[in-house]
C-alpha cells in the first residue's frame, strides 16, 4: 500500500511538472458534457449529463469508465466522505466504497432529481438537495440522512424557496443556495432554516444562487450579477464583482473554487474562468489556451485546476501559471481566520497543519476519527495574531481518514487528512 501511495504521489508531481503553462483539454472524453469534478487524493472522477462516470489516476492524462450501477440520467454532483462516494443526479443519489467501480442507489425516502449533496462538518450527516422543477410542490427541498445514505428524512422547515441548488457550512452553520429565494441558514443539522440575504438583493431581486464556497470565516455565493460576499456568517453581503462580467441577467457565476487565497469563478454565458486573488475585490480573466469557454464545473486536484466544460470534456490548468500568492504584509496579522490543507497529504508519519488567526484567540486543533472521536489534541492555549503552524504525528494512528478541526473563537472549521502506512 506504501509503495503504491508513493508511486501515485511521483505520478502526480511528475505529471504536474509537464503540464502546459496553458489550459490544455485531457483526452479520452474530448466530446463529452462533464456537469461535475471531485477529488479523492490522487483520484480525479468527472460525472457526465449523460449518467457516465469517469475516473482518472494520472492528473487526467487519460480516463476510465466506472459506471457500473448508475442509470443513464443526469449526474449533478459529486461528493467525498472518506471511503464513500456519493452521486446526486436525476435518479437521485448513488454510493460507491470501491472509487466509482461499483455504484448502488441509496435514495430511499427521497423524491426523483437530487441537485446537490453535501457533508456535515464533522462527517456525521449527508444532507441532499432537490429540485422543485423536478417535483411535486411539498416534497423538495432538503433531505437529511445520519446512516451514509440508507434513510432519508425531510428537513425543510422554513425554506419559503425549495429548490436547492448547493450547500455550503461554517462550523455549525449550514447554508443552501436556491433557485430563487436566496440563502437560507441553518444552525440545528438542518431541523429549520432561515433567510439570510441582507445586502444579496440588487437590481435582479434576490434570485438564483447557484453556488456557495467558504474561504476561512468568508462565504461566497454565485448568483445573477456575479459573486457576493458575506464575513459574517451570511448575516450580510455586499457585492465582490469588480472584474466580472454581469451586464447581462444570463451573466451569473454558476460555479466558485477556492486555491488557497485564490477564488475562481465560471460565468455562464460561455465567459470562462475568472480568479481574484484578493478575496473578490478584484477578478481577471483566466481564459488562455481556453477555447471552450462554456465551464459547468470547477476542481482543484493536486497542482492543477480542471474545468469540466459542455460538450468539451475536462480541461487543466496550472494553478502556479495562474495565481499570485497573496501573503500577509510583514509586521501585520492575517485579515480572516484560515485554516489551511495539511502537507504533505497522504501522509505518513507526520505533516504540517498551517493556520492563520487575525487575532488573540483561544485555539483547540485537534484530530478525530471517522467516528468523531477525538484522537489527538495538537494545539489547546491561547495564540497570539499571526501565522502558525504545528506537527500532527501519525505513527500511533492506524492507516486512514481523519479530520481536523480548528476551534479559534467563534470560528470552527473542520478538514480531512489521510494516513498512509
Amino acid at each position: 500500500m506504501r509503495n503504491k501511495a508513493i508511486y501515485l504521489a511521483i505520478t502526480l508531481l511528475l505529471t504536474c511538472q509537464f503540464a502546459s503553462a496553458q489550459w490544455i483539454q485531457t483526452d479520452d472524453i474530448t466530446s463529452t458534457s462533464v456537469t461535475s469534478l471531485a477529488v479523492s487524493d490522487t483520484l480525479l472522477f468527472a460525472g457526465t449529463n449523460d449518467g457516465r462516470m469517469f475516473r482518472s489516476s494520472d492528473n487526467g492524462n487519460s480516463w476510465n469508465r466506472v459506471s457500473s450501477g448508475l442509470p443513464n440520467s443526469f449526474i449533478h454532483c459529486l461528493v467525498l466522505s472518506g471511503a464513500n462516494l456519493f452521486v446526486g443526479g436525476n435518479d437521485g443519489v448513488f454510493l460507491s466504497t470501491n472509487n466509482g467501480t461499483n455504484w448502488t442507489k441509496v435514495s430511499t425516502g427521497l423524491p426523483l432529481g437530487v441537485k446537490a449533496v453535501a457533508i456535515s462538518a464533522e462527517g456525521k450527516a449527508l444532507f441532499a438537495g432537490t429540485p422543485s422543477a423536478s417535483n411535486t410542490n411539498g416534497i423538495d427541498g432538503v433531505y437529511r440522512s445520519t446512516d451514509n445514505g440508507g434513510s432519508w428524512a425531510r428537513t425543510s422547515s422554513g425554506l419559503t424557496n425549495t429548490h436547492i441548488n448547493c450547500f455550503a457550512s461554517i462550523g455549525t452553520s449550514l447554508f443552501v443556495g436556491t433557485g430563487g429565494g436566496g440563502v437560507f441558514r441553518s444552525t440545528n443539522d438542518g431541523e429549520s432554516w432561515t433567510a439570510v440575504n441582507a445586502g444579496l438583493v440588487d437590481s435582479f431581486g434576490i434570485g438564483v444562487v447557484a453556488s456557495l464556497v467558504v474561504s476561512g470565516s468568508n462565504l461566497y455565493a454565485g448568483r445573477f450579477g456575479g459573486v457576493f460576499l458575506s464575513t459574517d456568517n451570511g448575516e450580510t453581503w455586499s457585492a465582490a464583482n469588480s472584474g466580472l462580467p454581469t451586464e447581462y441577467q444570463p451573466d451569473y457565476a454558476h460555479c466558485l473554487a477556492i486555491s488557497g487565497a485564490n477564488l475562481f469563478a465560471a460565468i455562464s454565458g460561455s465567459q470562462g474562468v475568472f480568479l481574484s486573488s484578493n478575496g473578490g475585490s478584484t477578478w481577471i480573466e483566466a481564459n488562455l489556451g481556453l477555447t471552450n469557454l462554456a465551464v459547468v464545473c470547477l476542481a482543484v486536484c493536486g497542482s492543477n485546476m480542471f474545468a469540466g466544460t459542455y460538450n468539451g470534456g475536462v480541461w487543466r490548468r496550472p494553478l502556479a501559471e495562474m495565481v499570485t500568492a497573496v501573503e500577509p504584509i510583514a509586521g501585520q496579522p492575517p485579515h480572516e481566520f484560515v485554516l489551511d490543507q495539511n502537507y504533505p497529504n497522504p501522509f505518513n508519519p507526520s505533516t504540517t497543519i498551517k493556520y492563520e488567526l487575525p487575532k488573540s484567540s483561544e485555539v483547540r486543533l485537534s484530530v478525530y476519527d471517522l467516528l468523531g472521536r477525538e484522537v489527538s489534541v495538537l494545539v489547546n492555549e491561547k495564540r497570539e495574531a499571526g501565522v502558525h503552524e504545528v506537527k500532527c504525528d501519525g505513527a500511533n494512528l492506524a492507516s486512514g481518514v481523519y479530520f481536523y478541526r480548528l476551534q479559534a473563537g467563534d470560528f470552527v472549521q473542520s478538514k480531512k487528512l489521510i494516513i498512509v502506512k
